[in-house]
């Protein structure tokens, strides 16, 4: 028997839909004949938050940029179906979503791998080449700098630092050597065999970090790898590199980052990625040198959220049929 025939008309909400963009990339109008269906697109947390689920018996979350934990949870004894976009969600407790007998979907991805490596090389050289400073002087009315401090580098001959060698890291290593760049690569697990695989040698890490004109990471973080670019090892980075974190924030200490760009090691850093997202507007790496910032935009992309889109309105007609939920995380 379908949820709707029942129980009446099920509430459906979808939250952090900033781009607005998951209503215009499926077709919602079978789940909307057959529940209500609310699309949140500002932030919400604390009271704003339960007040937006309580009644909801069906939530869809984009990404992770909402924490579903266990006392979250127990705030919404309506909720019977969950689905999250992508099929891996580090803020997302499925332990608990499952205690509760909640049904638990996900997404596929599209091609979110290779817009974040095409993310992060757009980072190294707009670091790299200096653009974001170049932009501003022009949009003022100025020409170059008189005397700048550094001039622009270049890729080629340099060495390109990977912490991390997945399924990104490897797209990036590709282009890397496409520059003509020697590519290194560690990682907690990493092998030398493993690394030739990718065209990269495998170096430790703080031969790496301290012989690379670009350190890019690539790790999914662990208990070992939290802060793992911490005030120490980016005290090893050269004065003229550039560190890249299009992977996630808990790898790097942005205290200790904004110290060691004042300091100049690195000279440059780019980040897609933070602790707190959207970046609240008093943090102080707003007022870092020489760092170059975007809003998490790494799979930020029409393709990849058409899929998103599209599997979640797949995910919920199957629920309210009160069939399994095809896609689901591992």
């Amino acid at each position: 028997m379908s949820r709707t025939a029942a129980a009446g008309r099920p509430r459906i909400v979808v939250l952090d839909d900033w781009e607005r963009a998951l209503e215009r990339l499926a077709d919602w109008s079978a789940l909307r004949a057959r529940a209500e269906v609310t699309l949140h697109h500002a932030p919400l947390a604390g009271a704003a938050l339960v007040d937006a689920l309580r009644e909801a018996d069906a939530a869809v979350f984009v990404r992770d940029r909402t924490a579903v934990d266990a006392a979250l949870l127990a705030q919404l004894p309506r909720l019977k179906c969950l689905v999250f976009t992508g099929s891996r969600n580090t803020r997302l407790d499925a332990a608990a979503v499952r205690e509760r007998g909640i049904a638990l979907g996900c997404t596929g991805w599209g091609p979110s791998k290779e817009s974040t490596c095409e993310l992060t090389w757009a980072l190294i050289l707009a670091a790299v080449r200096q653009l974001p400073s170049h932009t501003a002087r022009l949009r003022a009315g100025q020409w170059r700098a008189a005397a700048p401090e550094v001039l622009p580098g270049v890729l080629h001959g340099q060495r390109l630092g990977l912490v991390g060698l997945g399924q990104i890291g490897a797209r990036v290593a590709a282009v890397g050597r496409a520059f003509g760049m020697e590519v290194a690569a560690w990682s907690p697990r990493m092998t030398a065999e493993r690394a030739a695989e990718h065209g990269a040698r495998f170096l430790p890490l703080e031969e790496l970090l301290a012989g690379s004109a670009v350190v890019s990471l690539h790790l999914v973080p662990t208990p070992a790898t939290r802060h793992l670019m911490n005030r120490e090892r980016l005290a090893l980075m050269r004065p003229g590199s550039v560190l890249v974190n299009t992977s996630r924030s808990a790898l790097v200490d942005h205290a200790a980052l904004a110290e060691a760009l004042r300091a100049g090691r690195p000279g440059a850093a780019a980040l897609d990625v933070f602790d707190e997202e959207p970046l609240p507007a008093g943090s102080p790496l707003r007022e870092a040198p020489n760092l170059l910032m975007t809003p998490h935009d790494g799979f930020v992309c029409e393709p990849v959220f058409a899929r998103f889109a599209q599997d979640a309105v797949t995910n919920l007609a199957a629920w309210l049929d009160g069939r399994p939920l095809p896609v689901q995380p591992d």
